[in-house]
């Protein structure tokens, strides 16, 4: 077992502006309630940073932005790791458990435009990452092209301040995380776009056997049941960062409530839905939202 006490402490990050700013908030944490600890970040490029070239349902989907994490933790160049939850694949190896997920930040998608601009050019396109934003999309803008955009945050907003797009469809949280809120022109409800599982939240992730007694208070309660009820819903539907599974849950004192998209590979259709619970039943609740979808979007 790890001794608390006199331990450096290494986190294990993606080396993207945002990534580090997110390792640096759990670093933070443990620094106030264990001063005596050092904690250091390790960077490192993922797989899912270097192919920028093609989307990533052509090259392996989330767990490229993973792997590279992985092996540190596995070699012991780390002792935990700091990831997006919805970068995080549903299957999580047993011997690297999830030990926390932060206080949720605003989990909504949000239309980006150019510096300086304030009106939609329609005659370029929106730029979007993902294909369950984009699924979501036709159906607000239907006389629009959405083409697909990669690289980190500033990449893409260079990229729209050059003029190839429109606009931009990002996450709410990364751009308040950076301080680029003003940014943002139009926040979309979770009814008009479905965010993706785990969307707003940060997952700590550690190795089997060890003492983690210093991150004790830093796991969200609510953050922890909405992000297993999503998880639970697209594990189900086996839907990865390539899928346009979506899941949102949210909660209002002990009830959950969650919505849910299943995508028909067959057909390209998809349907939406939700369902209430009791949040002490998260996983099952995702389980079953994702069953009733599934057998709904088959049988049209």
């Amino acid at each position: 077992m790890m001794k608390t006490k006199k331990s450096k402490i290494i986190i294990g990050s993606r080396e993207s502006k945002l990534a580090v700013l997110q390792s640096e908030m759990v670093r933070d944490y443990i620094k106030e309630k264990n001063p005596e600890m050092e904690v250091e970040i390790l960077t490192m490029k993922t797989t899912g940073d270097i192919i920028l070239d093609r989307t990533l349902d052509k090259v392996g989907g989330k767990g490229l932005f993973v792997k590279e994490l992985d092996k540190a933790l596995m070699d012991g160049r780390s002792i935990l790791s700091v990831h997006s939850l919805k970068d995080m694949p549903m299957e999580v190896p047993e011997e690297l458990p999830l030990l926390a997920f932060s206080r949720r930040e605003d989990p909504r998608d949000v239309l980006v435009l150019p510096e300086g601009v304030s009106k939609l050019d329609k005659s370029k396109p929106l730029g979007c990452s993902s294909l369950r934003r984009t699924l979501q999309l036709k159906k607000l803008y239907p006389d629009m092209e959405v083409k697909s955009i990669r690289g980190n945050l500033q990449t893409r907003l260079r990229k729209l301040d050059e003029g190839q797009y429109s606009a931009l469809i990002l996450a709410a949280a990364g751009l308040k995380r950076l301080g680029l809120e003003s940014r943002i022109n139009r926040y979309f409800t979770a009814d008009e776009i479905i965010p993706a599982a785990g969307q707003g939240i940060l997952a700590v992730q550690g190795r089997k056997g060890e003492d983690y007694s210093f991150l004790n208070g830093y796991c969200d309660e609510e953050a922890w049941a909405v992000g297993s009820a999503e998880r639970a819903f697209v594990k189900l539907l086996d839907g990865g960062c390539s899928s346009p599974v979506a899941a949102h849950g949210e909660i209002s004192g002990d009830e959950l409530y969650l919505r849910g998209l299943y995508y028909n590979e067959k057909d390209g259709s998809y349907v939406t839905g939700t369902l209430r619970g009791n949040k002490a039943d998260a996983e099952r609740l995702g389980r079953e939202l994702a069953e009733t979808l599934r057998k709904k979007g088959e049988n049209r």
